[in-house]
């Protein structure tokens, strides 16, 4: 086992662990018959129980990582036979993602479950749903206050950079790089996720010696990242490595690199995209690992909401209650491994 492989295992749980961890309360299914990207198991919470309704609301679905949180919360929510699934349209217009939720707060749902587009806009209607009595369950994007939900679950996006980052320092020194030519097509640099990805890949490189390069922000998009891709590849004439934050704008970014027909650096992508882990798999070009930032988070968020609607605890968890905040590991997927991640990839 190497270092990485090491610090991987004791830091946290990755998705299929989270699933785990749900496992044997949450399904109505065995886990050998589960679709992909939901929390399954067996076991006495597993039993169909009191009947919950889930209120969901997210974000337009206009990119394949955000589409997919949708997809997996229906999903997850369609295995339980005691669950009731009222989702809104999904929106990327704050005032109008408030009222859909008010809007649940008034039809009396049991538990929401609520991807805010902006989580400082949409904390006062969170606390609004809490006030009323309403546990609500907020996915990855925070309020701007506990006292707005129940329940925080999301990743992490600082370990993201920095697992990224480990990644690539392995990768360098097993091929003897001692200087090397480190690039980084980010995210829209504004957000505070993208300043944490980035803030934990300096870090991991820095306590290498290393640092980055060629540096570009692109905006989550296929056309931003072929763009911005081929801006920083003309900037620089040799790369060694390339941390590619989201892999939906990774379809752009291979676009730009298959254009320029550059082949000699090693790249990784990052959020788990089922086509960056079908590249990882072929092991014919530049893409040799990708960073999870799993969409998987919205089947969980789901299990726990039901579990939440019924007062029930976790199962192999002492507590009698389901925690406060869950975070999502940022497991590094190789061709060593991708076989076991590919029931959570993405389509971009």
């Amino acid at each position: 086992m190497s270092s990485l492989d090491r610090r991987r295992f004791l830091w946290g749980t990755t998705a299929v662990g989270t699933a785990a961890l749900l496992a044997g309360c949450t399904s109505n299914e065995s886990a050998n018959t589960a679709p992909n990207a939901v929390a399954g198991g067996s076991g006495q919470n597993s039993q169909p129980g009191k009947a919950v309704t889930i209120g969901f609301s997210a974000p337009a679905a206009d990119h394949g990582w955000m589409a997919a949180m949708t997809k997996n919360a229906k999903a997850q929510a369609d295995r339980f036979s005691d669950v009731t699934f009222k989702a809104t349209e999904g929106t990327n217009d704050v005032n109008q993602q408030i009222g859909q939720v008010e809007t649940l707060i008034n039809d009396k749902v049991d538990v929401l479950v609520v991807l805010p587009f902006d989580g400082k806009a949409l904390t006062e209607v969170g606390r609004q749903a809490m006030d009323a009595g309403i546990p609500v369950v907020n996915v990855d994007r925070i309020f701007d206050t506990p006292l707005a939900y129940r329940l925080w679950i999301g990743g992490d996006n600082y370990r993201m950079g920095v697992n990224a980052g480990e990644y690539i320092v392995e990768q360098m020194k097993a091929r003897n790089v001692g200087n090397p030519i480190i690039g980084e097509v980010a995210g829209i640099d504004s957000l505070p996720l993208t300043q944490e990805r980035s803030k934990g890949f300096r870090d991991a490189l820095a306590r290498a010696g290393f640092s980055v390069g060629p540096r570009v922000s692109a905006s989550f998009t296929s056309e931003s990242g072929e763009q911005q891709t081929a801006n920083l590849l003309q900037s620089a004439a040799k790369l060694d490595a390339l941390w590619n934050h989201d892999d939906d704008q990774g379809i752009g970014v291979m676009a730009a690199i298959d254009s320029a027909s550059r082949k000699e650096f090693v790249m990784v992508g990052g959020a788990g995209s089922r086509n960056m882990m079908d590249l990882i798999k072929a092991d014919s070009g530049v893409v040799k690992a990708t960073v999870l930032y799993s969409p998987s988070m919205a089947s969980s968020a789901i299990a726990l909401a039901r579990l939440l609607g019924q007062t029930k605890g976790i199962g192999d968890m002492a507590e009698h209650d389901v925690p406060a905040s869950i975070t999502t590991y940022s497991a590094v997927v190789t061709k060593e491994n991708v076989d076991q991640y590919l029931d959570v990839g993405f389509d971009s």
